[in-house]
């Protein structure tokens, strides 16, 4: 059977995790595990009368031909358009809970009502995940979120495709509103300007954190605006397709001030540290030993923070390189070889009392001999005319 992601990947993994059948309920898996197929109707809300909508994919190990999908009774007409792979497609659920029965149902029929049952643990309702206790009292449920996120790690080209554009058209929009925003306009009134752009642009916009002078807040705000002589940080999350692009640039309005040259050459230089290190093969140690020797010799180097994480279709997916910032989660690539297409956000973050966030983030993936970086351009003193 030709499925629509890496069928053989999956199966090793379920094996080595003792796993006989995947129950994903995720959107993102869901979509990820049926070639792109996520319901329009409701691909951004879940509340849908008095439950919500509960996408579940059953997937036997090594068994493909009896997957199952349980979708929703308004579904039909879309998978008309866009066919299902899955041999055994139920649209009948009418509420979440109801899901989890139907799908108990399907798991009965193939045998495995006392089989260890992957799932999403975060992503299931405490309804349906009660329905799935008391349908299959014998089954054994375990976590598996890490193994999801393994198993998309490594992106096909036509992942890396939608990649590269996403985050074209997000540096693009964000140029876009530099060149246009005349001084004094707020900063919550910027970060629409940036939905806009990147909307019209076909993408389905997700934050645009803003930080104008020398105030560090990022949360966009009437309170807060952009005037002349200050810098202006825009850090947009846009996804096309389900695949996020997620950059920072630096606008100021005016001239920029030598030591608002200063702070952006620092910032540049720890931001292509890493880029020396980065091919298949390295570890996350290696990734961030560049960049942390290049904090060391900035005159500022009291006022960076240094990151590196993986991305895709979610912000912080595999591979995890480090465990200890904002985001918490195993450090499972520190000391673990990284492998051609995976996708790095290396950003730095350099907060000056004088002139505010100074930052890049910027997108690579990894290659076999280096990197490719994308959307990679606007990454000097972007001015705004004001």
């Amino acid at each position: 059977m030709n499925l629509p992601f890496d069928g053989a990947k999956l199966d090793r993994l379920m094996d080595a995790a003792g796993i006989d059948l995947l129950l994903a309920t995720d959107k993102d898996t869901v979509q990820y595990l049926l070639g792109g197929y996520r319901f329009f109707f409701l691909a951004h809300k879940d509340a849908i009368g008095i439950s919500r909508y509960l996408p579940v994919l059953g997937y036997p190990k090594a068994a493909p031909e009896n997957a199952f999908y349980i979708g929703h009774g308004l579904e039909p007409q879309h998978q008309e358009v866009e066919p299902l792979w899955t041999a055994t497609v139920r649209n009948s659920q009418s509420s979440s809970e109801n899901a989890a029965r139907l799908a108990a149902e399907e798991i009965r029929k193939r045998g495995l009502a006392k089989a260890r049952i992957g799932i999403e643990m975060c992503f299931i309702p405490a309804d349906a995940y009660l329905a799935l206790g008391e349908e299959l009292p014998d089954a054994t449920f375990v976590d598996v979120l890490p193994l999801m996120q393994d198993l998309r790690a490594v992106k096909r080209p036509d992942e890396l495709a939608l990649l590269k554009k996403s985050s074209e058209l997000i540096v693009e929009s964000m140029m876009a509103v530099v060149t246009s925003t005349p001084a004094g306009t707020t900063t919550s009134d910027i970060a629409e300007h940036v939905r806009r752009e990147e909307v019209d642009r076909g993408m389905n916009f997700e934050y645009c954190l803003t930080a104008a002078g020398p105030r560090l807040n990022r949360t966009p705000s009437a309170n807060f605006t952009w005037d002349r002589g200050d810098v202006l940080s825009l850090d947009s999350g846009a996804n096309l397709h389900g695949y996020l692009g997620d950059l920072c640039r630096m606008a100021v309005m005016g001239e920029p001030t030598t030591l608002m040259r200063d702070l952006l050459d620092e910032v540049r230089a720890i931001q292509a540290a890493p880029r020396t290190v980065i091919k298949a093969g390295a570890t996350g140690r290696e990734v961030y030993a560049p960049a942390l020797a290049a904090i060391a010799k900035c005159d500022h180097r009291d006022e960076v923070v240094f990151r590196a994480h993986g991305m895709g279709m979610i912000q912080h997916e595999a591979p995890h390189l480090e465990g200890a910032g904002v985001i918490r989660y195993p450090a499972t690539y520190w000391d673990r070889p990284l492998e051609a297409g995976m996708v790095l956000s290396i950003e730095t973050d350099l907060k000056n009392p004088e002139v505010g966030l100074v930052k890049l983030e910027d997108t690579v993936v990894v290659t076999e001999d280096g990197y490719e970086a994308f959307g990679d351009d606007a990454r000097g003193w972007n001015v705004a005319p004001g």
